[in-house]
């Protein structure tokens, strides 16, 4: 993806997020300048992978297979007491996130705000493919049952609870406008929890065609003096 076109995506959600009467942490807003020299300070942050993230999971079509995503808070497996994450995401509409499932982590997956999000699951086998045997979760509390491949669409307020090995895919309904939703999980680890059955990438490739506006949680290692290696 060109570094142009991430820095638009980003301002459209700042947009969105502001018109929803959604706010980040400060640290959201600072510039690639503001966050020189502060590594000391914010390795929190920075070990925790909190901040935004976009990705077009290696397709090279953001608007058809993408998502934007800001990591909140986050605990770090090895050294923090912190069990738990939380994200914010926007989902456009017909643009798809990829069939995948969590070897590790439990999550919530929340319409917060906008338009309808529809949510496709499969349980998996044992050689991690999909099962075909019906799926069972929960959605805000209440016992699903749906045939394998089902799908489900979440209103504005609606939630759905994903176990680990359950493949899921999701959307924002066409015609119903992009969603805001919400994850609340155990510890995350995009880097080596994730499974997707057609093996397709997590973080893309930048083509630097313009100066940074907001760092990407990808781009710390790379662009913070102090930062990890």
């Amino acid at each position: 993806m060109k570094r142009s076109e991430i820095n638009n995506y980003i301002r459209e959600a700042e947009s969105l997020f502001s018109d929803h009467g959604f706010f980040l942490p400060p640290w959201a807003s600072w510039t690639a300048e503001q966050w020189l020299n502060r590594y000391i300070n914010c390795e929190n942050i920075i070990t925790g992978s909190l901040g935004w993230d976009l990705t077009d999971f290696g397709g090279g079509d953001y608007l058809k297979r993408g998502l934007l995503l800001v990591t909140i808070r986050n605990g770090n497996n090895l050294e923090d007491i912190k069990p738990y994450a939380e994200k914010i995401m926007i989902v456009k509409e017909n643009q798809e996130t990829p069939f995948h499932f969590h070897r590790h982590k439990t999550e919530d997956i929340i319409n917060r705000s906008g338009g309808n999000l529809i949510i496709e699951l499969y349980s998996s086998d044992k050689n991690e493919g999909f099962a075909d045997t019906e799926v069972t979760c929960l959605t805000d509390g209440i016992k699903r049952t749906i045939k394998a491949g089902g799908r489900l669409r979440l209103s504005p307020g609606e939630s759905i609870t994903l176990n680990t090995g359950m493949y899921h895919r999701f959307y924002a309904e066409e015609g119903s406008g992009p969603v805001i939703a919400g994850e609340v999980s155990m510890t995350n680890d995009d880097a080596v929890d994730n499974r997707f059955h057609d093996g397709c990438g997590r973080f893309p490739e930048i083509e630097e065609d313009e100066p940074i506006y907001r760092l990407l949680v990808g781009d710390y290692a790379r662009l913070l003096p102090g930062g990890p290696a």
